[in-house]
């Protein structure tokens, strides 16, 4: 039985790419520091999940502690390492810069010490689209990311940057997955689907920063686990988007979250954030073509699926704090 540690295992990729490998009877060792970025009852929610499975094993724990982490390689030997640990979101990353460069570069920096000093031969490092901000659609994996805008994306790229001088030093195998607008069931309160549902149900104001002709690449976040899956088997330095390859109007996915819980949406426009982008869409030729992938989830399923769940568990998720 193959061994993988995920980090961020409670995080919402992390849990779905968790629970891929679980299905596989793949072992997995899951670490997150639950922190509460967010209302940490999504995350306990995750993890519950993740726990029914006789081949899952849990440690709370931050990537950047390094002395924990050492304990957890020391006591498993790992085939990989899937970091999906990350403090996530442009907004906050401008209010609070440093946590973002603490995790996700630092926190990706011990991840592959760690993988260099006990041997793990693949390191599969979760990114974003936001890299992208200002270069042409669809955006290409080899497109000249080097101007970030957010300190959320700057943070993301210097973990790309020090994964591949790992690669290049020590020969470990990194694949790098740049993920497009994810959304699902159980998906990140801070994110617009989840928002969008839960004011629509509560009968709130829907917040619209600009004036929703914004486009995002909504990817379902079971497609994104299963490419997340694939990209483990490419060998080298390899970069994948993860997207869902036809952007959609913020507009539109109001309309469908109108449809499918059957009220109507009051909407409040604020001004257009500078460190937003106005437009993701992923080129995935590259995709397609070495890891045989593509999205199957429609916006239209997805939504409908996202809906179903939050009526589902009404009964919590109205207690969740945005």
């Amino acid at each position: 039985m193959q061994r993988i540690l995920v980090t961020g295992c409670a995080g919402f990729i992390g849990w779905k790419v968790s629970e891929k490998l679980l299905d596989r009877d793949i072992q997995v060792v899951g670490v997150d520091n639950l922190n509460d970025y967010y209302d940490v009852k999504l995350k306990e929610y995750r993890l519950s999940l993740l726990k029914k499975y006789k081949n899952f094993t849990f440690y709370q724990l931050d990537i950047e502690d390094i002395s924990s982490l050492r304990e957890v390689f020391l006591r498993y030997k790992f085939d990989a390492v899937i970091n999906e640990a990350a403090r996530a979101g442009v907004r906050y990353s401008i209010e609070n810069p440093f946590i973002y460069m603490s995790t996700n570069a630092m926190g990706t920096l011990n991840l592959l010490e760690l993988c260099k000093n006990f041997g793990v031969k693949k390191f599969l490092l979760a990114s974003t689209s936001s890299l992208y901000a200002g270069q042409p659609m669809p955006f290409r994996e080899d497109l000249p990311v080097n101007a970030p805008i957010s300190p959320y994306a700057a943070s993301k790229k210097s973990a790309e940057v020090i994964a591949y001088t790992y690669h290049y030093l020590y020969g470990i195998d990194v694949s790098v997955v740049r993920y497009f607008t994810v959304y699902g069931p159980a998906g990140r309160p801070d994110m617009s689907v989840f928002r969008f549902i839960k004011w629509i149900l509560e009968g709130s104001p829907i917040e619209v920063f600009g004036d929703g002709t914004q486009s995002r690449d909504f990817t379902y976040v079971d497609d994104i686990a299963e490419g997340t899956f694939l990209a483990l088997n490419p060998e080298g330095y390899e970069i994948f988007n993860l997207g869902n390859n036809r952007p959609h109007e913020l507009s539109y996915v109001i309309e469908l979250v109108e449809r499918y819980t059957g009220k109507k949406a009051l909407i409040e426009y604020k001004e257009f954030h500078k460190a937003d982008m106005r437009a993701t869409w992923a080129n995935i030729e590259k995709a397609e073509k070495v890891l045989g992938w593509r999205p199957k989830v429609s916006l239209e399923e997805g939504i409908k699926r996202t809906v179903e769940w939050t009526l589902a568990n009404w009964d919590w998720l109205k207690d969740v704090k945005l």
